[in-house]
């Protein structure tokens, strides 16, 4: 009744999970993005307070049996009244516990606010709550890899030109204005299908083993293939895309030059078959006085040689 929820701005359940939200006992909560609130509604707690004095009545009456001498009767029928007060206690539950309180915030300037969402259906109280987050994506429980590529842009969360995923782990637990994450696994989820994207230079990142600052590079950078998925806990690195591609521009070994392309053989009836000769023509000259009566005679007796 001291935290339970109206609508009224600064309601005592939203000031009781502002204190849970900002402290841990009496050192400052860090990982504040993990946490969600159920409160009671304030019109509806006073039939479940009724039905918990019932039951804790019977329940003393049971335990008292003896010293109230009471008979096997009565005994019987005080347990038979015990187990329906508990059985109303455990159905006025779901029905006075009915507000999700989620603390949201949308930049890492702006003020946390409470988002207060009425919960329905039959099933328990933790299966309700979850239900609604996924449908209202206050929780994910699968993370697009262009999305994780957009909030390390958006905030941004690279620390310098890479991140490692460890350091992601930690920051989407901690920080408000993150997507709320189902686990750590989500997260390492994404970032093995973003290096595994045929566009990761574009909607992703690259992935490195680590980084060698003497040699200024990334050690095992991988990208544009399936890797497998990565230790959320391990010392693996997300890089961005554009150091990525220029570290292996420059690391590319030379092309051996290709061998010049063979030429056809020549005709097989051709092949080997020597050019031929080219032919010299010949001429003679001469002259011969012949006899004008006797031409034909004398014509006929000419010869060449």
């Amino acid at each position: 009744m001291d935290h339970a929820y109206t609508k009224e701005p600064s309601n005592a359940a939203e000031r009781a999970a502002t204190a849970i939200l900002e402290t841990r006992g009496n050192t400052p909560r860090l990982y504040r993005n993990t946490l969600v609130f159920l409160a009671a509604d304030k019109t509806r707690f006073q039939d479940l307070d009724e039905a918990v004095r019932k039951y804790l009545a019977w329940e003393t009456i049971v335990d008292e049996r003896e010293v109230r001498d009471l008979s096997p009767h009565q005994v019987k029928q005080a347990e038979t009244q015990k187990g329906a007060a508990n059985g109303t206690v455990d159905a006025r539950l779901p029905e006075v516990y009915q507000w999700l309180l989620v603390p949201v915030q949308a930049n890492p300037q702006a003020k946390i606010e409470w988002q207060a969402t009425r919960l329905s259906g039959g099933d328990g109280l933790a299966a309700r709550a979850s239900k609604k987050l996924k449908s209202d994506e206050l929780l994910i429980t699968s993370f697009a890899a262009s999305r994780l590529r957009m909030e390390l842009e958006r905030v941004p969360l690279w620390r310098g030109n890479h991140v490692a995923i460890k350091q992601l782990v930690e920051d989407f637990g901690r920080y408000l204005y993150l997507p709320r994450l189902k686990g750590p696994a989500v997260l390492a989820a994404a970032a093995s299908s973003g290096v595994g994207l045929l566009t990761w230079e574009h909607d992703a990142f690259a992935y490195a083993d680590g980084y060698d600052e003497e040699a200024g590079r990334y050690q095992g950078l991988q990208f544009g293939k399936s890797i497998h998925t990565p230790d959320e806990d391990g010392p693996g690195l997300l890089v961005k895309s554009n150091v990525a591609k220029a570290q292996a521009q420059a690391e590319a070994k030379p092309r051996a030059p290709e061998p010049p392309e063979k030429e056809p053989p020549d005709n097989p009836t051709r092949k080997d078959r020597p050019p031929s000769p080219q032919q010299l023509l010949k001429r003679y000259h001469g002259t011969v006085v012949l006899n004008p009566t006797r031409v034909g005679r004398d014509a006929g007796g000419l010869q060449t040689r």
